[in-house]
């Protein structure tokens, strides 16, 4: 099939590069002329494992190409997929001012029928006002119909997400448009659930919500771990064991960030209070993620007892492993509260540290070649992120370089009992403080 993406963003570039990687033709857009010039390069702005090479390969086979041209975009694809940023507004709510522009501008181009779909993460009823726009501006009696199909991307694995999906969910109420995107998705093995717009717009907020709230459930959690001695790993592993109930997004640590939770959260939120119908639990889960990281910096405060010109290394700075992304990440969190109190802060990131360059924090911190570099002479150690080299660094050389022997783990990465025995003062979450073993 013929398809087009309009957005080459995360979510756009992602989808384009898997859906011509199974054999479509694709055709992507961005108003980004400088952008474009790169991907038709055959390389990405971003860090996503596995993307690049699939990208670059379906350039080279001429199944994937790139373009600034709306109306060559519209005029190439049976199915037009919208895929532009839908932001955060002051009082939560979604900015849908890209998807109205988008909406417009295929109208004007529309001269044969098209499946438009929301591919972007919109609210409840976004697909009702797309078709209204795209009718108001259309020739008369051009054909279109418009589908949601919600993305389920997690950074950091996306590509596998898309190859290998767990669910498919298709919106619609047009026979003629869900035969189309069945067909897009016929080289894909995963179960299918076609549903009416309105329910498929939510089951992606709704998705995200439940997440976002199961690990505000077990930080929370962790805070009555560590009050009253128990090790919150372990009760996440228990708990984790019943079927009903699974042990992902039960690791407690600084809290969720990303481009995604927070801002769909905030964006449910508004969505339920417009309708109504006030959804407070969300609230709630707003505010243990917020005291989550609080009581981190808390600890920290407590410890070091001032601030102020002491040495701290921090590890990481992307939202989440295996990804670039610095967006909304609290390990960024960190990084301001630590400068805005005095710290010389010096980190390091595997991948973000280029991305973290463009934040206005950075010309305050050092940034190191290493996570070693980066604790030198250090007087406490924060692990902000959960990248695998942090757990498999040298506890030897990292007591060795440091100038005190403190570590906060705002990610359980490390094990307590070895940094215990090999001389350092632990904090992680949910875990207490275990003292170092006193060294012979």
């Amino acid at each position: 099939m013929k398809l087009t993406i309009i957005g080459s963003g995360y979510v756009g570039l992602t989808t384009g590069a898997c859906l011509a990687e199974v054999g479509h033709h694709v055709m992507c857009v961005d108003n980004d002329a400088r952008k474009v010039e790169t991907l038709l390069a055959g390389k990405i702005p971003i860090y996503e494992p596995g993307l690049e090479n699939i990208v670059r390969k379906n350039v080279m086979s001429k199944r994937l190409q790139f373009t600034t041209s709306t109306e060559e975009g519209v005029n190439y694809g049976e199915v037009i997929f919208i895929a532009v940023p839908t932001p955060p507004q002051p009082d939560g709510s979604v900015d849908l001012s890209f998807i109205e522009k988008v909406a417009r501008e295929i109208a004007v181009c529309l001269d044969s029928y098209r499946v438009i779909v929301d591919k972007s993460t919109v609210p409840v009823k976004t697909g009702e006002r797309v078709a209204h726009t795209i009718r108001r501006y259309a020739k008369a009696g051009v054909e279109f119909d418009v589908v949601s199909n919600p993305e389920f991307l997690r950074e950091g694995s996306a590509v596998d997400d898309l190859m290998n999906p767990d669910r498919i969910v298709i919106g619609g109420n047009s026979d003629r448009a869900l035969a189309l995107m069945q067909k897009v998705y016929e080289p894909f093995v995963a179960p299918v659930l076609v549903t009416d717009i309105n329910s498929a717009e939510l089951i992606k907020h709704a998705a995200n919500s439940f997440l976002a709230l199961k690990i505000s459930y077990i930080n929370a959690v962790s805070e009555i771990c560590e009050v009253s001695g128990a090790d919150v790993e372990k009760v996440a592993e228990g708990i984790g064991m019943d079927k009903r109930i699974g042990r992902s997004f039960l690791n407690a640590g600084l809290g969720y960030g990303g481009s995604c939770f927070p801002k769909d959260i905030a964006a449910f939120i508004a969505i339920a209070e417009q309708l109504g119908t006030p959804f407070t639990l969300l609230k709630e889960v707003q505010e243990i993620n917020s005291h989550q990281f609080t009581r981190f910096l808390d600890a920290v405060r407590e410890a070091l007892w001032v601030l102020k010109e002491k040495k701290i290394a921090v590890w990481g700075l992307s939202f989440k492993p295996n990804t670039d992304d610095v967006r909304s990440s609290v390990a960024i969190n960190v990084v301001e509260a630590l400068v805005a109190e005095g710290a010389d802060v010096t980190a390091y990131d595997p991948k973000a540290m280029d991305k973290f360059k463009e934040l206005p924090v950075s010309s305050k911190i050092k940034l190191a070649a290493s996570p070693l570099e980066a604790a030198q002479g250090a007087e406490a150690l924060i692990i902000a992120t959960e990248w695998s080299e942090f757990a498999s660094v040298d506890l030897a050389e990292l007591r060795n370089v440091m100038r005190a022997p403190l570590i906060f783990d705002g990610r359980n990465l490390l094990d307590p009992t070895a940094a215990q025995a090999y001389g350092f003062q632990y904090r992680g979450i949910g875990r207490g403080t275990l003292s170092a073993v006193p060294q012979a």
